[in-house]
């Protein structure tokens, strides 16, 4: 078989909450459960307590912050421990919505995509997909999905029909009806023209949508992607969403995806934040941003103050509302002010020579992100 013609292949992630608009985050209360028809009839996707554990010896990508037991490495001389990816996540994703996943790197938001696109079966707790049993029924799942990884499985040496007939063929396709569909995905894609052009002469931009236009082939009413905007530039960027929100609006197909992109996860209907395996909260970004009650403020400290200037500034002008008070973060102090362009000349004129310089801006979905779990989205 030709390299990357499989149609399932690498990881991902993805995940919501119970409500489809109404905010809420992830807490101990077990709200009255909607039968499974219901569940099924208005989500694509139902996660219900779904836990992960990678067996002893696994490297973790779990960040040294995380001291949870079984969330990270064992300590010098001790025995390896297991790796818990994800803890007791619950949420629903309705149908026909475009839902993202934030999370830093070892979050579990890889081990998610995983176990979301069949490649690893659930440990704990229960997945539905469109109706289906993730655990009992995969064949079932796997026909409705269609995966694009973070990783191309283009072959470039074949053009982008080519890519497409393999793929088709792959799902049991064949004939004029595969041939017409193939070509009618690259028009949609605004790729027809170069139907016939091989793949190794197309942009990133190019290719990412040759993959989706792939995906696309056997009419899945779900689409799952891993960082589909990775490495594309902002042209190439808003291309591959309008086509995404074309194929949700043409086809109602449901969009969940993974991201560290802001730009992207702005695009998205609801977020998920993931955090040490666990799930911090589901919400619309807006609506996300909307919890921190001012401007961001960070100020670049001297080197030799940064901790001193820390604790000043928190003693200076509190009191603070919890989870605003400053924050020592790559040696700059963050926090969260009311009006906070207010406060810099009392900043300047109280520590002068102990900042470079000071920042406000508005609420940016790392910054909430910061805000709940106390972690950057890049480590």
């Amino acid at each position: 078989m030709m390299r990357g013609m499989s149609p399932v292949q690498e990881p991902s992630v993805t995940q919501p909450p119970p409500d489809t608009h109404a905010p809420s985050e992830h807490t101990g209360d077990t709200p009255a459960q909607p039968s499974a028809a219901d569940t099924d009839q208005s989500n694509a996707v139902a996660v219900e307590h779904l836990s992960f554990q990678f067996p002893p010896g696994r490297p973790s990508r779990r960040k040294k912050h995380s001291a949870a037991p079984g969330h990270g490495d064992a300590p010098a001389g001790e025995p390896p421990r297991a790796v818990l990816a994800l803890d007791d996540v619950s949420f629903q994703v309705p149908r026909g919505e475009v839902f993202g996943v934030l999370g830093p790197n070892g979050s579990g938001k890889t081990t998610l995509f995983r176990i979301l696109s069949t490649l690893l079966r659930p440990a704990q707790g229960r997945v539905r997909v469109l109706g289906h049993d993730l655990a009992g029924e995969p064949h079932l799942v796997r026909a409705q999905l269609g995966v694009v990884f973070q990783m191309p499985s283009l072959d470039i040496k074949l053009t982008a029909r080519e890519n497409m007939l393999c793929q088709g063929r792959l799902y049991g396709l064949g004939g004029r009806k595969l041939r017409e569909k193939a070509d009618h995905l690259l028009e949609q894609a605004g790729l027809l023209d170069r139907a016939d052009a091989f793949v190794e002469t197309f942009s990133g931009g190019m290719r990412r949508r040759v993959e989706l236009a792939k995906a696309m082939l056997h009419d899945p009413p779900l689409l799952l992607l891993d960082e589909p905007s990775t490495g594309l530039d902002v042209g190439a960027q808003r291309q591959l969403w309008s086509y995404l929100y074309k194929l949700r609006q043409e086809q109602g197909v449901t969009i969940a995806l993974t991201t560290h992109l802001m730009e992207e996860a702005d695009r998205c209907d609801r977020l998920a934040f993931l955090a040490d395996g666990r799930l911090v909260t589901i919400d619309t970004p807006g609506n996300l941003k909307a919890r921190i009650g001012g401007d961001v403020v960070t100020v670049e400290p001297n080197e030799a103050h940064a901790d001193s200037l820390t604790q000043a500034i928190a003693g200076r002008f509190g009191p603070w509302a919890k989870g605003a008070s400053p924050t020592l973060v790559d040696y700059r102090i963050r926090f969260e002010k009311p009006d906070g362009a207010k406060l810099v000349p009392a900043l300047i004129a109280t520590f002068p020579d102990q900042i470079n310089s000071v920042t406000v801006g508005r609420p940016t979905l790392e910054d909430v992100f910061m805000h709940l779990t106390g972690q950057r989205l890049w480590q």
